[in-house]
């Protein structure tokens, strides 16, 4: 035997060895997407108008703080538009001061002085920049809450490029409505002052503020699963929120309830330690998505280094799930669902065991075919099919692919193509027969003349399977996958392999003059 054709030998037998270690066993290597395994399929509006809103409050909260540290005159700073907010009552004798702070603190604001008034309003550039990371934040915090969850081989993925929608695939899901409960959940935790309340209604929660809503504070309702319900006035401005967790885990309360318990980073610790000892006495509200969880009185100042707990009458389940929010961090704006579907595992299975009898279908007419119409040397390209379906399978188990129902018609359609390339093949080498030339003289030709035909047509294949891969969502990526791989892969079976087996049928002197194509 020839030493190029030993080298080759060993090449091919090296790929199968590998694939068929890659891929063995198939049922634990190769994952299955959401529409054979079941599970959920969620599209979620990011409504980012939240990220400016967020934005914009801390803003005037810290402008507050600079225009008191200067002593500089002004009625109130209401706010406008999404984006905007303006400055009212302001002294003209003091305009040029605050024209220093605007201009040292608010570059990313523009501003205009008409009269008494200050109007500004974030640059574009700004709030497009917070919009498109308010998006990517949350699909962030989403796929650590499912991490969190432990739900297998989850897609999260941001629809479009620069697009406000999220789409999460979830496989395996068997309780649909607490894993959408744990998505959703806002997650912003929040510890303020308490100023009023409870009121059964707002007008009676504002009698004595003569019905108006102090400048720095608001209205919150109490949650009625946690607490006595009504109305809550508590201060605008939460001296410690979620950001400054450090951790959260399951704990009871003094009467061995459910609750959360939690410890904070040291600079929230020491803002909490400063927060407590000036406010002994007073009742603090822990707030959670704009709800007031629990209302406890301040007795003692806290230490920096001690922690506390978040009580409200929860559920053990309910205190796993807001512990596994927390940690996951909250949420940059509130998500809208746009579509939810739910995938029973039964469909699932009824998916793969036609998909499968489809895949066996299609492998034998074409096996039958090809054997049928090119006699002997259809078995060459039987060969070269069931080695590109070797390391096709191979291939997604060592990239740890998700087969989808799209994905299995990638796999018929790469057999149906992996011939295409082996009938290109043999239909040169017939013509190349038929005008009298030699059996190797017109193998050789036979392939060196059907590469170019078949390296255009895959390659070609090949770049609309990426593009669909980039922007196409869970199913269509599963099918881009096989389509690639499988089309990457008879690239070497019908061209590499097939030729090599013509190559050791014929190494023999005796079998030179004879083909049976």
């Amino acid at each position: 035997m020839k030493k190029g054709l030993r080298w080759k030998i060993i090449l091919v037998l090296a790929v199968i060895a590998l694939a068929l270690f890659l891929a063995y066993p198939p049922g634990e290597k190769i994952n299955l997407g959401l529409d054979l395994e079941g599970g959920m399929h969620l599209v979620f509006q990011v409504i980012t108008d939240d990220a400016i809103n967020i934005e914009t409050d801390q803003e005037i909260t810290r402008l507050q703080d600079q225009l008191k540290r200067k002593n500089i005159e002004y009625e109130k700073i209401p706010k406008g538009e999404i984006g905007k907010f303006s400055i009212q009552g302001i002294n003209p004798d003091q305009e040029g001061q605050l024209k220093d702070i605007l201009d040292d603190y608010f570059k990313e604001w523009n501003y205009t002085i008409i009269g008494n008034t200050v109007s500004l309003s974030m640059r574009l550039n700004v709030a497009q920049y917070l919009r498109d990371q308010s998006v990517n934040q949350a699909k962030e915090t989403i796929q650590n809450r499912v991490d969190q969850f432990g739900v297998a081989e989850p897609v999260i993925q941001r629809q479009g490029l620069g697009g406000e929608r999220l789409i999460v695939e979830l496989p395996g899901i068997d309780n649909p409505e607490r894993v959408m409960n744990i998505i959703k959940t806002t997650a912003i935790l929040q510890w303020k002052l308490v100023q009023a309340g409870p009121a059964p209604d707002e007008e009676t929660l504002l009698r004595d503020f003569d019905g108006e809503v102090p400048e720095d504070m608001e209205v919150l309702k109490g949650d009625p699963k946690r607490t006595e319900g009504g109305y809550y006035l508590v201060s605008r401005v939460a001296p410690i929120t979620g950001q400054d967790l450090r951790t959260a885990r399951q704990s009871t309360d003094e009467w061995n309830n459910p609750a959360v318990g939690f410890t904070l980073k040291t600079e929230g610790g020491r803002r909490f330690e400063k927060f407590t000892s000036e406010n002994l006495g007073k009742p603090l509200s822990i707030i959670l998505d704009g709800k007031v969880q629990s209302v406890a009185t301040i007795e003692d100042v806290i230490p920096a280094a001690t922690g506390g707990i978040i009580r409200g009458q929860f559920t053990y389940e309910e205190v796993e799930d807001l512990v596994l929010v927390l940690k996951a961090g909250s949420l940059p704006a509130t998500i809208k669902t746009l579509e939810n579907r739910t995938i029973g595992p039964s469909l699932g299975a009824d998916s793969i065991r036609k998909g499968f009898s489809s895949i066996v279908i299609a492998l034998i007419l074409v096996l039958v075919f090809m054997i049928f119409y090119y006699r002997l040397s259809g078995f060459n390209a039987v060969a070269a099919l069931l080695l590109n379906i070797v390391i096709l399978v191979g291939a997604l188990s060592y990239f740890k692919a998700t087969l989808t129902l799209p994905g299995i018609a990638g796999i018929i359609l790469t057999i149906g193509m992996a011939v295409d390339a082996n009938v290109l093949v043999f239909e040169r080498i017939r013509e190349e027969l038929s005008l009298g030339k030699s059996v190797l003289s017109s193998i050789a030709t036979g392939f060196s003349r059907a590469f170019r035909t078949i390296l255009d047509a895959n390659v070609t294949t090949i770049v609309a399977a990426v593009f669909l891969f980039q922007f196409g969502t869970g199913p269509i990526r599963g099918f881009a996958v096989t389509l690639i791989i499988g089309i990457t892969a008879s690239m070497f079976t019908a061209v590499f392999v097939s030729r090599l087996i013509f190559e050791i049928v014929l190494s023999k002197r005796k079998r030179r003059e004879k083909l049976s194509i």
